[in-house]
């Protein structure tokens, strides 16, 4: 009964230490999951006029909510960005489960070290050290034509074209003529 009990604790206490390092993790590198409440979540997707085909990343795509919603509801093709393997992991197992791969694909890795030059909108919920840092390679990467949404969170050098102060959206175009 004893070694039962202490193999037991064994794996709750390494367990513990994983989901620990694993949002550690994740709040170094960008943000710590926080998950946007689906009210905010629908009403950032229609700021953004996503359009059917439409490519649409989040950076830190936590749980998945905002990828899975984009082409669920807007015939995006949605692309997450998260660092954080557990939710990583959650997010694969769920567009398995509901049957989007074709629309829907998530990478594992660090946001500032993937190509973002084929998004048409991008949906970020980092914190704001976080933004600033991505600001220049936004600048750099998209398209004339994409649109940025911050949750919570400014660019203070992206041109502003939306804001919903009581829900703390931002909505930025991008423009051919943006220089930081």
């Amino acid at each position: 009964m004893i070694n039962i009990f202490r193999i037991a604790a064994l794996g709750v206490i390494i367990s513990g230490i994983i989901i620990g390092f694993s949002l550690f993790w994740s709040l170094i590198k960008g943000a710590p999951w926080f998950p946007t409440r689906m009210k905010k979540l629908r009403k950032m997707l229609n700021l953004a006029n996503i359009q059917p085909n439409e490519v649409v990343y989040d950076l830190g795509c936590g749980d998945g909510r905002f990828i899975v919603m984009a082409a669920r509801k807007f015939g995006a093709k949605a692309v997450g960005i998260e660092i954080n393997f557990l939710l990583f992991l959650w997010c694969q197992f769920l567009i398995t489960l509901l049957g989007l791969r074709k629309k829907v694909k998530v990478i594992y890795g660090n946001l500032f070290k993937q190509d973002l030059s084929n998004a048409d909108v991008v949906i970020c919920y980092l914190l704001q050290n976080t933004n600033d840092r991505l600001e220049q390679k936004l600048v750099e990467e998209l398209k004339s034509t994409a649109r940025v949404l911050s949750n919570s969170f400014m660019f203070h050098g992206l041109p502003l074209a939306d804001i919903t102060t009581e829900e703390g959206i931002y909505v930025y175009n991008i423009g051919k003529d943006l220089s930081i």
